[in-house]
């Protein structure tokens, strides 16, 4: 008879480099179960034929996944030109296929007109909804709406590689720019059209792709060593400044009240007591109010 799971928990963050053809939520539920997490998160999504950096969040962690969505991203990209999809990578429908008529000369010579502030119009394929719908869920059915641009932030835009009709490129940018998306505008700016045939996730936030594990390396672990890959909740925070309150300030502030800010602190900010996170913190009027704090500080 099979033993029955008992869960645990597990208070930390994991790096997982998303293996191929996975959906996040997938990923998510695998690692829980090599944990035996109670409870877990991810911190926004990877597309299942991307890879790379995708944190997931165990126990007070999940408290503050809300906080990565806004993270800045980087990935490496390779496009296909001479190819567009409706889907804009190669899980798509071919729409239109044309010849690729320039060379590396010209690409390297475009990027910096898709670089710093642009205005991107989302896929079709995409999460985003109309009228309460997944617009992914219209494309399914053949049905395109209007989509308004949008402003995104391209940070970093270089060649990493060029060869024949495809290109490697690393691309950092702010959150809501698809990839997708600056591929196709890249096809149709260079007149062949292009889609993703790749994509790997390497930075989010301050997190790196170098610190992730796989599901695999997990696995062939026994469980009580696989938390060697687990980071601390506060992994998630180190882009917020640091606040440490004294032992009056630390059980007033634990107990849902504000106390004094420190001098020219504003918004949002991680808070301890000693080497204990007490948890999310906001400036308002020169009062620090407790946002989120977590259970693990108490003890």
């Amino acid at each position: 008879m099979q033993q029955k799971r008992i869960w645990k928990q597990i208070d930390g963050v994991l790096l997982l480099d998303k293996p191929l053809g996975m959906t996040s939520n997938d990923a998510l539920q695998k690692a829980r179960r090599l944990f035996s997490a109670a409870k877990a998160g991810h911190t926004g999504t990877l597309d299942p034929l991307a890879t790379g950096l995708l944190p997931l969040c165990f126990g007070e962690a999940t408290k503050f996944s809300a906080d990565l969505l806004d993270a800045d991203k980087t990935y490496v990209a390779r496009l296909k030109f001479g190819i567009a999809t409706d889907s804009g990578d190669a899980e798509g429908r071919v729409i239109s296929t044309r010849a690729v008529n320039f060379g590396e000369t010209e690409l390297q010579a475009l990027l910096p007109r898709f670089s710093g502030e642009i205005q991107q119009v989302p896929p079709m394929y995409s999460a985003l909804k109309r009228d309460g719908r997944p617009l992914y869920e219209l494309a399914r059915q053949g049905i395109e709406v209007e989509r308004q641009p949008r402003a995104v932030t391209i940070y970093a835009l270089e060649l990493l590689e060029s060869v024949g009709d495809e290109a490697v490129l690393r691309v950092a940018c702010s959150k809501g720019t698809y990839i997708r998306s600056l591929a196709m505008d890249l096809g149709e700016a260079l007149g062949c059209g292009a889609h993703l045939i790749g994509l790997r996730r390497t930075d989010v936030g301050r997190l790196k792709l170098e610190q992730a594990v796989t599901l695999e390396t997990l696995a062939a672990l026994e469980e009580e060593k696989r938390s060697v890959y687990l980071l601390a909740p506060d992994a998630l925070l180190q882009n917020l400044p640091r606040v440490d309150l004294g032992e009056a300030e630390c059980e007033y502030f634990m107990h849902g009240n504000p106390v004094a800010a420190p001098a020219e602190l504003s918004g949002r900010c991680r808070v301890y007591a000693g080497s204990s996170l007490l948890g999310l913190g906001e400036v308002r009027e020169d009062k620090l109010w407790p946002k989120r704090l977590v259970q693990l500080a108490i003890a």
